[in-house]
């Protein structure tokens, strides 16, 4: 029987076997502008320092110290010197792991969605990719840390993708273990970010 992700258990357990379970539940935040809902589409799942593509892979940090912690709080990091990106973190107990929310479909506060996001040309824009996700929702860095179930995040049951849409492959951006099928995604949802390979920087 799944776990309802209400249920402490149900982050409690490796990103991996987490990252599936997250796709079409809702993520909600509410910020002093406006409260925000995502369907989540789409997922990557980092574990820790067996996971050269991952934030542990090294180490505690001050910036990653979250992920070390315990599951059901918030890492959001800075990234490209310009976007932030929201993971939840996951368990067993304190082992370092987390999913990094990549997609979702706005289903509650669209017009707030818009006015934080007024490049977008389509709804299915708003939250498409994981820097775009966290623009709509509002987040930023002082959300590092923060407790689902608080004041700024809840997630919610929603309805969870059937296992027959449910796809997974390799994770788009890492240098790194990037052909890990880490990645999950919901199947002909519009909101799924575009598949990108790493591509190394050349030297001249």
């Amino acid at each position: 029987m799944a776990l309802d992700p209400t249920d402490p258990r149900f982050l409690d357990r490796p990103s991996p076997e987490v990252a599936p379970d997250l796709l079409g539940r809702i993520l909600v935040s509410t910020r002093p502008d406006g409260r925000v809902a995502v369907r989540i589409t789409e997922v990557e799942a980092y574990t820790g320092p067996d996971d050269p593509a991952s934030h542990a892979y090294r180490g505690r940090t001050a910036r990653n110290a979250v992920m070390f912690g315990p599951p059901g709080f918030v890492y959001v990091y800075f990234t490209y010197g310009m976007h932030y990106c929201m993971n939840l973190v996951t368990g067993p107990g304190t082992t370092a792991g987390a999913v990094l929310l990549r997609a979702g479909e706005i289903v509650e506060g669209l017009g707030q969605a818009r006015h934080r996001r007024p490049s977008a040309r389509r709804d299915t824009e708003l939250a498409q990719g994981p820097a775009r996700l966290t623009q709509a929702l509002g987040v930023a860095r002082d959300q590092d840390g923060e407790r689902l179930g608080g004041d700024v995040f809840r997630l919610l049951p929603g309805t969870p993708a059937p296992a027959e849409r449910i796809r997974r492959g390799p994770r788009t951006g890492v240098a790194q273990a990037a052909d890990t099928p880490y990645r999950f995604w919901i199947d002909g949802e519009p909101t799924v970010s575009p598949y990108r390979r790493h591509v190394r920087k050349r030297v001249d």
